[in-house]
């Protein structure tokens, strides 16, 4: 089956702060951190290649200082890029006017940020119907429009509530609904739950992806936390320095570190939860039936399923369709290898 297309393609995107940024990289087109620091230049973003497919959720990770927020204002456009091309739907978004991008972030793109920035002095249908106000879309239809979203972010009854007589994740899904209002075709989330605490942000995750399985938005995750990301992603990149160090499914960062600092970001986490059933299926026998698991399940989620005395598992996929069968022995074998 062919992957889905690139929506959001980012090559050899650089951001450096300091004076005479763009005149340094005309002569150093390719420029080393060393050389960054003796011309007093910072490099938030160095030199970043990225495709974000239709559909996925690609999470960008790394510890605080690792340049992943400022990479995501660049992919919007929110801080100018110094060099490269960012393109979005094969519109390079770095030759675009002012006025092109606003009519983008309008109509095209959803952010949601750490901090819920609501408007105190809004009911949360005027908050999550504000983006469609900017739009100049009659009261009637933003209002119509709000409503579905709150509904669809789990907040049916709170409409006419303000900000502050609402929990923390509460206006965080306030915030998730207003961005979801103007029906975005990619989606930026910058750390969206890390303001809340565990339990919340647990909840919040489980929401995530609930909505997403309805939406199927092209989305942009940005996060420190390694659980949180296996959890999320389809794909993701670990940033260091500004720069990707490596870019994967869950499965190849875990089996396959590129670099010690990969494989310490990876050290602690179980295999089995971030293994898929259908990186360690084998092809299905004639007649296979029983109990079945989708390929996308992890084999942690797959193991219980033997506690019956099982010694084989159907594996289908999305369709109900049989797509190859789990062993026993080799869930055992993972789950020692740790």
């Amino acid at each position: 089956m062919s992957l889905p297309q690139p929506k959001l393609i980012c090559r050899n995107v650089w951001k450096l702060f300091g004076s005479g940024a763009q005149e340094f990289m005309a002569s150093h087109p390719a420029p080393t951190l060393e050389e960054l620091s003796a011309a007093g230049l910072v490099g938030a973003v160095r030199d970043v290649n990225l495709d974000v497919r239709a559909g996925e959720i690609f999470v960008i990770m790394g510890l605080s200082g690792s340049g992943k927020s400022t990479l995501v204002r660049c992919l919007s456009r929110l801080i100018e890029p110094t060099s490269g091309e960012i393109l979005f739907n094969g519109e390079n978004l770095l030759a675009a006017s002012e006025a092109r991008m606003i009519e983008i972030r309008r109509h095209q793109m959803g952010m949601v940020f750490q901090n819920f920035a609501l408007l105190p002095h809004m009911t949360v249908v005027a908050n999550v119907a504000f983006p469609l106000e900017v739009q100049g879309i009659d009261r009637t239809s933003r209002e119509a429009r709000a409503r579905q979203m709150i509904e669809l972010v789990g907040l049916s009854g709170k409409e006419d509530f303000f900000p502050r007589q609402l929990s923390g994740g509460q206006q965080q899904r306030v915030g998730i609904a207003r961005s979801l209002a103007v029906e975005p075709e990619l989606w930026f989330l910058d750390e969206p739950f890390s303001a809340l605490d565990p339990l919340i942000r647990r909840e919040m995750q489980d929401e995530f992806i609930r909505l997403q399985s309805v939406l199927k938005k092209t989305i942009v995750f940005i996060t420190h936390d390694f659980d949180e990301a296996i959890r999320l992603a389809d794909r993701i990149a670990i940033m260091k320095d500004g720069a990707v160090v490596q870019s994967g499914t869950p499965d190849e960062l875990v089996l396959s570190p590129a670099t010690d600092y990969v494989a310490e970001f990876t050290r602690n986490v179980s295999k089995a939860k971030v293994v898929k059933v259908a990186s360690l299926m084998k092809p299905a026998g004639a007649g296979l039936n029983g109990i079945a698991i989708n390929a996308k399940a992890t084999v942690a989620e797959a193991a219980p399923l033997f506690a019956e005395g099982n010694d084989v598992l159907r594996v289908q996929d999305d369709a109900g369709k049989t797509a190859g069968a789990l062993y026993r022995s080799d869930v055992v074998d993972m789950m020692m290898r740790g």
